[in-house]
C-alpha cells in the first residue's frame, strides 16, 4: 500500500515549521483536563508524522506511543528522538516516555490500551471512504479502556461547503533548501471529498539542484451526524464535545477545523 505523503514526507518538517506545535499541545492538554474523569498518563497518537506533538507531550510528562503509516516519517521520528536523547532524558527526569511504530491506523493493533487516543492534523479526514473511517474509529476504541477519551480533528463539512477551498501558494526555506508549494483543490460534493493537488518545487541552495514533485491528497470533510454514527458503531459511549480547533468557538459555517472529543 502506498504512503499518503510519498516523497512529500521528505519536506514535511520544513513545510510545517511555522505550525505552533507548543500552543497546540497546551490546547490538547486543556481538553484532556476538561473531559478526562482522571488525569491521563498514557497517550496513543494515530498518525503521528515525525513526532512533533509526541515530543512535546512527552516533555509534559505523558507516556506517548506514536503510530504512522509512513516508514520515512517514523524513521525520522526515531532518529530525532535518538539524536536528542529524548527518551533517556525524560526517563532520567521521571517524566514521560516516547515510542514510535509504523502502522496503518485502520488496522494496527498494539496489544495494549491507553488513557487517551489522539489523531491530529486532520488525519481522520484522510479516511475518505466509510470502511476506512469505521476501521480507524475501531482502532481508537480497541486501544482505550472504558471511560478513555478519543480526541481528533477533521475538516468540517458545513464550513468546507460554505467557504470553498481555493488555490494556495506557500514558500519556505532553511539553510540548505528552498521549497515552493502550490496547492490546487478539486471539490467532489457527491463524495464529500476534496482532492488537494500539490506541486512542490525544491532547490538545493548549496548545489543549485532542483526537483519537482506532484502528489494528490484526498481529504474527506465530515458532518457531526455521520461522526456520531461511526463512533457509536465503533463502540464509543458518547460524543462529549466539539469546537473549533484552538479557538474553542462553536462549530459553524466558517470553522474549517473542528475537534471532537468522544468517550469510550
Amino acid at each position: 500500500m502506498t504512503e499518503v505523503f510519498g516523497n512529500y514526507s521528505r519536506y514535511y518538517n520544513l513545510l510545517y515549521e511555522d505550525k505552533d506545535y507548543a500552543s497546540e499541545v497546551d490546547y490538547i492538554q486543556g481538553l484532556l483536563g476538561r473531559f478526562s474523569a482522571q488525569e491521563p498518563k498514557t497517550l496513543l497518537e494515530l498518525g503521528c508524522g515525525t513526532g512533533n506533538h509526541a515530543f512535546l507531550l512527552a516533555n509534559k510528562g505523558y507516556s506517548v506511543h506514536g503510530v504512522d503509516r509512513s516508514e520515512q516519517m517514523v524513521r525520522e521520528a526515531l532518529e530525532r528522538g535518538k539524536k536528542l536523547h529524548e527518551t533517556a532524558h525524560l526517563a532520567q527526569q521521571g517524566r514521560g516516555s516516547l515510542q514510535f511504530s509504523q502502522g496503518d491506523i485502520r488496522d494496527v493493533r498494539l496489544g495494549g490500551t491507553f488513557d487517551c487516543v489522539l489523531s491530529l492534523f486532520h488525519v481522520i479526514s484522510y479516511q475518505t471512504d466509510n470502511q476506512s473511517l469505521e476501521n480507524a474509529f475501531a482502532t481508537a476504541r480497541n486501544h482505550l479502556e472504558s471511560g478513555g477519551l478519543f480526541l481528533f480533528d477533521v475538516w468540517y463539512g458545513p464550513a468546507v461547503l460554505t467557504e470553498r477551498p481555493s488555490v494556495r501558494i506557500k514558500r519556505l526555506h532553511d539553510e540548505t533548501i528552498s521549497v515552493t508549494r502550490l496547492a490546487e483543490p478539486e471539490l467532489h460534493v457527491e463524495r464529500n471529498v476534496v482532492d488537494v493537488n500539490y506541486e512542490l518545487h525544491m532547490e538545493n541552495l548549496k548545489t543549485g539542484e532542483r526537483e519537482k514533485i506532484r502528489e494528490t491528497h484526498h481529504m474527506r470533510y465530515l458532518f457531526r451526524p455521520e461522526i456520531e454514527y461511526m463512533l457509536e458503531k465503533a463502540g464509543f459511549v458518547e460524543l462529549l464535545h466539539s469546537e473549533e480547533w484552538l479557538t474553542g468557538a462553536e462549530p459553524g459555517l466558517n470553522t474549517w477545523g473542528v475537534v471532537f472529543v468522544a468517550r469510550a
